[in-house]
């Protein structure tokens, strides 16, 4: 259907780096996010406010632009405190350098955790509205058979969250894996980065970002089966209107 001139194997190995980025970012949105929602459900202030800006600020701000801020701003930043630190060794007279050379931080590492960062803020809110769901008299039953805190959280409240969560980090995964796409001007060899490499090379660009398209609807879909299948094992048992 398509004359791809041998860069298939070249837009594969694009996508593989795609959904490594996609799946470690999806690590770091869950533990940002489950955070996230213990410090606005928490009855300290701080961590209320702390939560809220994060949230507030995140989901304000274009994930491109963000993109961008934490890969060139994050990286003025680290080799700026580096810089000081060698000039504050040097002017103590200090035996070793507390500094250290220039550091070009990876875009592999920049996009994981980007990405990681900003749907943190959205998984924040999905697990906050599940754990809210749950029932209140379900927590009760659980501290009436004497059961602590901690196993009323992991016996009771995380297994009926979960339930109530599934829709909301299904949403949040499929966005999550799209927005992948945004590496690619970080300079990470994703698949839009090679099919972009490949179109610039044949001529033929709608060719290939056809094919990354596809690509793209093949990973959702794959991910749309185990949506409901994790629908499923987390529902069962449960009585349906």
């Amino acid at each position: 259907m398509f004359d791809l001139h041998g860069y298939f194997p070249f837009i594969l190995k694009g996508m593989v780096l795609t959904v490594e980025v996609a799946l470690l970012s999806l690590v770091i949105s869950l533990i940002l996010g489950f955070i996230g929602a213990l410090a606005k459900l928490s009855k300290s202030r701080i961590a209320n406010t702390i939560a809220a800006l994060y949230t507030t600020i995140i989901r304000g701000v274009p994930d491109l632009v963000l993109m961008m801020i934490i890969f060139f701003g994050g990286q003025l930043l680290v080799n700026d405190i580096g810089y000081r630190l060698a000039d504050f060794s040097e002017a103590r007279g200090l035996p070793f350098n507390l500094g250290w050379d220039y550091i070009d931080i990876s875009p592999f590492i920049a996009g994981v955790g980007t990405i990681g960062f900003i749907f943190g803020a959205y998984m924040t809110e999905t697990f906050r509205g599940a754990i809210l769901s749950v029932p209140r008299g379900e927590i009760e039953a659980g501290y009436a058979f004497g059961m602590t805190p901690v196993q009323v959280f992991f016996r009771i409240t995380l297994p009926a969250c979960i339930r109530h969560a599934l829709p909301g980090f299904g949403n949040n995964w499929l966005v999550l894996a799209k927005t992948t796409a945004l590496v690619s001007v970080i300079g990470l060899q994703d698949m839009v980065f090679n099919a972009n490499q490949a179109g610039g090379a044949t001529r033929q660009p709608f060719t290939f970002f056809m094919v990354v398209a596809l690509l793209f609807l093949v990973i959702t879909g794959v991910s749309d089966l185990g949506m409901r299948w994790l629908n499923r094992r987390y529902s069962a048992g449960v009585r349906r209107a």
